[in-house]
């Protein structure tokens, strides 16, 4: 087995290590269902990815998941600011928007 000839110095055990500091990871909202994601990363919770749907998470899940789910993204869409629902609108409120 080789043996190192000399000794290595502090300064140059310190600078090989300088790299392997931690960072943060990056966590940002999904667009759709307002839960804490990673980037570049699908949603799980709604399966959408940039802004489209890629996974049919409802058609993975067994009747009594699927039920409780649907349950959960209808009240979700409902709680939704800024999302004015086009049945409740005059004529005139819908020329605004």
């Amino acid at each position: 087995m080789p043996v190192p000839k000399q000794r290595h110095t502090k300064s140059r055990r310190n600078k090989r290590r300088s790299h392997h500091a931690l960072t943060e990871t990056r966590v940002l909202s999904c667009p759709k269902c307002s839960r804490i994601i990673q980037p570049h990363i699908m949603c799980e919770n709604c399966g959408t990815y940039k802004g489209r749907e890629v996974v049919d998470v409802l058609a993975r899940l067994n009747k009594k998941e699927r039920k409780r789910k649907q349950k959960e993204l209808t009240a979700e869409e409902e709680q939704a600011p800024g999302t004015p629902s086009s049945e409740g609108l005059s004529a005139e409120e819908l020329s605004r928007t």
